[in-house]
């Protein structure tokens, strides 16, 4: 126990604990767009309660805690000690944002989204406390679909990208969000150790290819709901 709280304390420590939590927070990323994708079916929000129902009712209600409390620890964690690593261990390391377990070689890889880590990081954090605060603590109206009972999620999703603000505020976020995950992604493969000189392109790529989509994803919902919505715009 004191030798791996020894190892969280130290700077190689803390940079695969970025890594780690980094990577949970991605996989939760691509779950939560593919069931976001639901929003999509023209269906009147059957399907997209459905799928916020079914998780809901998983292990008899218990799943959404257990997934929400490794969430909360995963965020706290990765936020606290990526700050740690952008403010003090930059002054000790080399000139990169997640500095890697090993010598990963080759050129530089600062870009603006290497840049703005510690900017993205922030506001995407509070983002994500309003984006819950909106929808999971909001009044939720019950409705029945296949004559069973369930909230009405797809209600309060729709009326909230009805204002335009809201609509902008998400796709600006999105854009932030696309852009961490491009670096983010791939800083954690280096800091992991798991990248090589042989497959630093492909790792390269598949971080850049992942936080468009997954930005793109998350960017184009909003987006569609609004001119979507049977309010009308």
């Amino acid at each position: 126990m004191t030798t791996l709280a020894t190892f969280a304390r130290s700077s190689v420590g803390k940079k695969v604990l970025v890594a780690i939590t980094g990577l949970m927070l991605f996989s939760f990323v691509i779950v939560h767009l593919l069931g976001n994708l639901t929003l999509f079916i023209p269906d009147g929000g059957k399907a997209f309660n459905h799928y916020t129902h079914f998780l809901e009712g998983l292990m008899h209600g218990w799943f959404i805690y257990v997934a929400e409390v490794g969430l909360i620890a995963a965020f706290l964690v990765h936020a606290i000690y990526a700050i740690t690593v952008a403010l003090i261990d930059k002054q000790k390391a080399r000139s990169q944002k997640y500095a890697m377990v090993r010598n990963a070689g080759g050129p530089s890889r600062k870009s603006l989204a290497s840049r703005s880590m510690i900017i993205t990081g922030p506001i995407i954090l509070i983002f994500v406390i309003l984006h819950v605060n909106m929808f999971k603590f909001a009044d939720h109206p019950q409705t029945v679909i296949d004559g069973e009972p369930m909230k009405d999620l797809y209600t309060v999703v729709d009326q909230a990208f009805m204002n335009p603000w809201i609509v902008i505020g998400y796709v600006a976020v999105m854009i932030l969000l696309g852009m961490h995950l491009w670096h983010g992604v791939w800083s954690a493969f280096q800091s992991m150790g798991w990248n090589s000189d042989r497959h630093i392109t492909f790792l390269t790529r598949f971080s850049w290819i992942a936080g468009f989509l997954l930005g793109l994803g998350f960017l184009v919902l909003p987006i569609y709901m609004y001119f979507t919505s049977p309010g009308g715009h």
